[in-house]
């Protein structure tokens, strides 16, 4: 099967994909025990679908039990510019780089089934399926053991060619592939992954709890945000690139050549202001096509409040005190909070 092999990389490398890796469904048999003592934990938050499935996350031999081959894709989507710049600016709001532009889902998924049509029709007996990122498949290790990279102390896949800035997806096969090398772990003694996050989400080295987590809690919690963690997210209303950014193994990558995910100029850097006028309507023009989009205007606007309050500028308590009356209890809260911080 080398020459299918070969002839697969080369399709999905000219499709625009940055790496090609493969690996059997059963090659990370460990993460079953992992995925289980991380969710009895309570570390998942409130991401009940962790707790779902969980005989098809830990196993992705359970989840397609005919499948034969995991194709592991790497698609890069590096910034151009340096994603902790707009730290320096707390009137400004840091947005994650991949949500940027467009909504990956959709770049990712669209490429993959352009490859997975292309292995059928070379092997018409051939059966796919293909993931990215939202079924319950543990990406990261997968990638790690068809050889794309390894997860760093942060928990992210790191790649020695693409630095933390890619995207994984996946195409279960009944191919027989020829299996790639393991990667192995690079990080040596660096921690600066662990040492930058504002919240001390990190309880040791290859282990986090979500619910400190500044993407968790600016993406998938719902309701207000403890105060404690409130005064911790600076202007981060998106996500979070800190412990990505700091990776030394950045110095390898490259900007993306997606256009899809060069960063729009109205969201790099945003006026909090402005985006704390946004209305429901509003909210879903200025984000059409992006991730940004899923979390809804509330959470959105909760999250800007946030950024208002932290940012020490008397000039936006204008913009707080218009939301102190929102119909969104969360939304209300956040602004009364932001008010209260900016007054002293």
């Amino acid at each position: 099967m080398s020459g299918l092999t070969d002839r697969l990389r080369a399709k999905a490398l000219a499709e625009g994909f940055s790496d090609f890796g493969v690996c059997k469904p059963d090659a990370v048999p460990e993460t079953a025990a992992r995925l289980n003592a991380f969710v009895d934990a309570g570390l998942h938050g409130q991401m009940g679908w962790m707790a779902e499935r969980m005989n098809w996350r830990g196993s992705p031999s359970a989840l397609w039990p005919e499948a034969k081959s995991v194709v592991m894709l790497a698609e890069n989507y590096g910034p151009d510019h340096d994603p902790l710049e707009v730290l320096e600016h707390p009137d400004r709001a840091a947005i994650s780089v991949y949500a940027q532009n467009r909504d990956y889902h959709d770049v990712v998924k669209k490429r993959l089934k352009r490859v997975g049509r292309w292995l059928i029709e070379q092997e018409p007996d051939t059966q796919i399926k293909v993931f990215v990122d939202t079924a319950p498949v543990m990406e990261k290790p997968l990638a790690q053991a068809a050889g794309l990279g390894w997860q760093g102390k942060h928990t992210n896949v790191v790649s020695r060619a693409l630095g933390s800035w890619f995207f994984l997806g996946a195409i279960f096969t009944t191919a027989e592939l020829d299996i790639s090398e393991r990667e192995v772990d690079h990080c040596g003694r660096c921690r600066k992954c662990l040492d930058v996050c504002p919240t001390d989400a990190f309880i040791a080295p290859y282990q986090l709890d979500a619910r400190r987590c500044i993407s968790y809690l600016t993406i998938e919690h719902h309701g207000p945000v403890d105060l404690e963690l409130r005064a911790k997210m600076g202007n981060r209303i998106y996500g979070c690139d800190d412990c990505l950014a700091v990776c030394p193994w950045n110095k390898f990558a490259e900007r993306a050549v997606e256009v899809k995910y060069h960063g729009r100029a109205e969201l790099m850097g945003a006026k909090l202001a402005e985006l704390a006028v946004l209305d429901d309507a509003g909210f879903r023009a200025l984000f059409s096509g992006s991730p940004i989009k899923r979390i809804g205007r509330n959470r959105f606007v909760r999250n800007v409040c946030y950024a208002i309050g932290n940012s020490g500028e008397p000039s936006l308590i204008e913009a707080a005190q218009g939301l102190v009356g929102d119909d969104d209890a969360t939304v209300a809260d956040a602004a009364r909070w932001a008010v209260e911080r900016l007054s002293g």
